[in-house]
Formats: C-alpha cells, sequence, structure tokens
C-alpha cells in the first residue's frame, strides 16, 4: 500500500567541473536485475569524429579526464540527474563553450556497455544516432550513464592553442518505463497555433488554427483533450488582442477538422456564448447520451463552474447548461479541471477571477460534480494558504497528486517570472518543490525568475518493479526568456516521491513561444 507521503526532492545537478558524489557509483541500488546484463556493444568501438573536427582530435584531448580539472563547457540538456522515459526521441546533448572553446569531446560511460560513447565536434551540440539510442533504451536501464564534456580552442591546423578542460561531468539514466500519449501546446509565434506531438516524435504537427474554428476567429488558446482522444477543445475568441471573451470549440486532433456529430443546435449555441473559458471532460461523462463540457463562465458578475450538455434539446439552465454548486465558498472559481479515478472537480477558489484562469490570491479546492449538481467545496491543506497564491492546478492520472503553480500571495499568476512548479498529496500534505524548476547551475539562470508554468501530467502512470513512474509537462522561460516545453519525471517507491531535473523537447522550434501544453491521448497523426 502506498503511502502517499512526500520528502524532499533529490536533485543532481552540478556546476561546471564538478562531479557529484551521487553518481560516483556504477550501479543504482534501486535497478531491476537484469539491468546490468551484456555487457552490450551498443556504443561504437572507436570515437565518433563529426565533420569539421580534425581526425586527431582523440590525441589532442589524450585521455579521458586529462587536462584541467575545470573551466570547460556547460551542459545544457540534458540536465544531470535528469531521467529519460525509455521512448524519448533521439538525445541530444547541448552545451555553451567557456572562452575561446571550438572543439568539443562528449563522453558517454555505463557500467553494462562495453566500451564508451566518444564523439569530437566543433558543434555545440550532438544527437545521438537512433541505433545507439534504441540499443542502449533497451540494455542500459535504471544505471547512471556518466556524461562528461571537454572543451578546447583549436588553431584550425594541428594544434591545441589551450586547454582541454573539463566541464560539466555526472550521470543521467533511462527508466524502467516509457511516457504515454502526446503533446499539444498553444503557440503566440506567427499567430496563435496549437500545434502538437508525440511522445518519441521529432517533428511538430499543426493541430488547430483560428480559421478552423471559424472566418472571423482570430484567436485560439486554452485547450485540452476529450476522453477518447478524438478531439480537441479549445477557447476561441474573435479579439487577436488578449483573446478575451472567449467562445467554446471542438475540432478532430487528427488534423481533419471534422467536429463531433452528436453535437445538437442548441449546444452549439451555448458553445457560441461569449465569455467561456478552459474547457474539461471527465470519461464518467463521455458517452452518448452524456457527453458534458465543464468550464469556467461567467454568472451574476463573476466566473463559476458550469456543465454544458453537448446533446442538449434546448438553451434552457438547467436542462443545457447549469452551474456547478459550491457549497462552503462564495468566491469566485478559476481553472477547473476534472479528476481521472473519481467524479470530483479540482479548482482555484479566488476573491477575483480574470479570464476564468487568473488570479491574485487563489486556493485549491475540490468539489464533487454529483450528477451536475456540485456539492460542499473542500480546501486542499498545504495548497490553501493565505501566504501563497496557489493556481493553474491538475490532478495526476491516478487522482494521488496535485500539480500546481505558487507564487507569494498577491501576485498574479498571468506572466509571473516569480512562478514555480510545486506537487501535493490530493489529500492535502506538505508541498514538494520540484527539482525540474532548477535550470543547470553553469547556465547562469536562476528559479524563480524564469517562469516556469502549467504543469500538466501525462494520461498514465507506470508501475514497474515496485515503483509508479509519472510524468509531467511545463512551459518555462530558462532558454533566453523565450517559453519552452519541458518534461520531467516523478517515481514513488511507496514511501517517497522522488523529483528529477527537467528534459527539454528539442523538437519544438526553438524560436518559438510555446506555452500551456496539454498532454493527454490526442489521436494526432
Amino acid at each position: 500500500m502506498r503511502t502517499g507521503r512526500l520528502v524532499a526532492s533529490l536533485v543532481c545537478a552540478c556546476a561546471c567541473g564538478a562531479k557529484h558524489p551521487a553518481h560516483d557509483d556504477a550501479r543504482a541500488p534501486d535497478a531491476p536485475p537484469d539491468a546490468f546484463a551484456g555487457p552490450w556493444s551498443d556504443f561504437p568501438s572507436g570515437p565518433i569524429i563529426d565533420t569539421g573536427a580534425p581526425g586527431n582530435a582523440p590525441t589532442l584531448f589524450g585521455p579521458a579526464g586529462s587536462g584541467a580539472p575545470s573551466g570547460g563547457p556547460c551542459l545544457l540538456d540534458p540536465q544531470i540527474g535528469t531521467l529519460y522515459p525509455q521512448n524519448w526521441l533521439r538525445p541530444r546533448f547541448a552545451w555553451t563553450p567557456t572562452g575561446s572553446e571550438n572543439l568539443f569531446e562528449l563522453r558517454l560511460v555505463a557500467a553494462n556497455q562495453l566500451a564508451p560513447l566518444v564523439v569530437y565536434t566543433t558543434a555545440t551540440s550532438w544527437t545521438m544516432p537512433a541505433a545507439i539510442w534504441t540499443g542502449l533504451a533497451m540494455h542500459t536501464i535504471e544505471q547512471p550513464i556518466t556524461v562528461t564534456v571537454r572543451g578546447a580552442t583549436y588553431d584550425g591546423s594541428s594544434a591545441l592553442t589551450s586547454g582541454p578542460e573539463r566541464g560539466t561531468s555526472g550521470g543521467v539514466a533511462v527508466a524502467n518505463a516509457t511516457a504515454p500519449g502526446a503533446i499539444v501546446y498553444w503557440t503566440t509565434s506567427s499567430g496563435t497555433l496549437l500545434r502538437g506531438f508525440r511522445i518519441g516524435q521529432e517533428t511538430v504537427e499543426n493541430v488547430a488554427q483560428p480559421s478552423d474554428d471559424a472566418p472571423t476567429t482570430l484567436c485560439i488558446g486554452c485547450h485540452t483533450s476529450t476522453p477518447d482522444g478524438t478531439y480537441v477543445a479549445y477557447s476561441a475568441t474573435q479579439n487577436a488582442g488578449n483573446g478575451d471573451p472567449a467562445m467554446l470549440g471542438l475540432l478532430t486532433a487528427d488534423g481533419t477538422k471534422q467536429r463531433p456529430a452528436f453535437v445538437t443546435a442548441s449546444a452549439q449555441t451555448l458553445m457560441a456564448r461569449q465569455g467561456q473559458e478552459a474547457p474539461t471532460f471527465s470519461s464518467l461523462h463521455w458517452t452518448n447520451g452524456d457527453h458534458v463540457a465543464v468550464n469556467m463562465f461567467t454568472v451574476n458578475a463573476r466566473f463559476e463552474i458550469i456543465w454544458t450538455d453537448l446533446e442538449a434539446p434546448s438553451t434552457a439552465q438547467g436542462t443545457g447548461w447549469g452551474m456547478i454548486a459550491r457549497v462552503g465558498d462564495s468566491n469566485a472559481a478559476a481553472s477547473a479541471s476534472f479528476a481521472h479515478q473519481s467524479d470530483t472537480l479540482l479548482y482555484v477558489s479566488s476573491s477575483s477571477v480574470q479570464a476564468g484562469v487568473t488570479v491574485t490570491h487563489g486556493d485549491l479546492m475540490t468539489v464533487p460534480y454529483t450528477a451536475r449538481t456540485g456539492g460542499i467545496a473542500a480546501p486542499i491543506a498545504g495548497a490553501s494558504t493565505s501566504t501563497y497564491n496557489e493556481y493553474y492546478p491538475t490532478m495526476s492520472p491516478d487522482d494521488r497528486y496535485v500539480a500546481y503553480n505558487r507564487v507569494p500571495d498577491g501576485q498574479s499568476s498571468y506572466a509571473n517570472t516569480a512562478a514555480e512548479v510545486f506537487v501535493i498529496p490530493s489529500a492535502g500534505g506538505t508541498p514538494v518543490r520540484l527539482a525540474a524548476n532548477d535550470p543547470p547551475l553553469c547556465s547562469g539562470a536562476t528559479s524563480p525568475g524564469i517562469e516556469n508554468s502549467w504543469p500538466k501530467w501525462a494520461p498514465d502512470a507506470s508501475d514497474v518493479g515496485g515503483k509508479r513512474y509519472y510524468w509531467l509537462t511545463f512551459s518555462s522561460q530558462r532558454a533566453g526568456a523565450i517559453p519552452q516545453l519541458f518534461v520531467t519525471a516523478l517515481v514513488d517507491d511507496g514511501t517517497t516521491l522522488r523529483t528529477y531535473p527537467a528534459l527539454y523537447f528539442w523538437n519544438q522550434p526553438a524560436t518559438e513561444h510555446n506555452h500551456t501544453p496539454a498532454w493527454d491521448n490526442f489521436g494526432i497523426p
């Protein structure tokens, strides 16, 4: 039986040139018994010398670990301590040089691989070939893969003018689990678009754009998946400036841009009302005769949680739509979403709500759905404080945990660089700050200060070897103040919940502003 108790995250972050003692061990004590079978020959027996790098690079750099013990490149991705899902896209290693460095050595060492993987390149990134990654992800499980980056300055003809210097060094690992589903995100570059990709996919697909909704639609934003993954649901507006006030839209996620046939004319009228935000759905209410959307809507001058019957025979309140009663909570509501295993709604209670999601004094609460009628609202102890503004909550796929954002009380939830991601048991408890909030120390970026925001869980968790593997995505401005998408692992062994540094989705366009990811079983191509 899992206790659900949380402890402080184990952060394995290293400064450039330093080696973290947590990764000195050749084997991870919690690895499955067959993790060290082999030895395997997934790594080539000789070095890989990229085009442009001198053929004598191995001689120039000398033996592994030689040269200055510090002052070398800063590894940005992956971060030391990262845990990869087995179905991740081919690992990309990216670093920044120190000073005039223009020639680099990347070295990976694993206990059950016959040889190290050694790469020489003049570039500041290198992506692992698919064949190597396929073997590594199958054979080297839950044990450290030590990554070391060295740099030097090459004169362009035959010699080094400085270096080599050792940079970041430490362990990463491959989880004994995969990450499921697909991510659809909102980009505000080149207009507002919804784009998406399946985990492991190296390209992104256009899922929806404003003109897909209607010729007069200029902006689409907050979005989610229907429980069957067939449709992407979103807020749509004719106002390109700020996205308000919004209507609700539903389109197939596979690019065919079809609308559900079961939506009646009355339901279409209700969905077209102005001022609706952030739709959500439950698998318990997604069947013939019970297709229901829940979202935020202004009722009597404040945002409330409402339901809309997508098969409504009329637009009358109580038949086509209605309000979820929140007994004991007289505040406005924001950011409502369904639990996955129970008929419960998670939401933010606040004295003031703008656009259905923006708050300055948010507390996390739950309320029963109870066949559209609502019930007694209950605060989540530890995430309903007067010290912090708590917002953007989301339930884990087993409803055991809630991930959310937090800033000091009184500060706005909108585009706040102080935002960080926390996790708390859904029954209440002590919040845990995720290790994924922190970028590499050597990067110079720190959190708070980079807006880690909008966490969303993967649609399923995996139970393997007595541990439960969760995956969580979020957006962050750690990469040059441009919001980009990241993912992180959380592993529950029944006693503790361990959190890990973040992985960058390198398949997303690096120059685009990518926000508000939704992670579900989207049926994208």
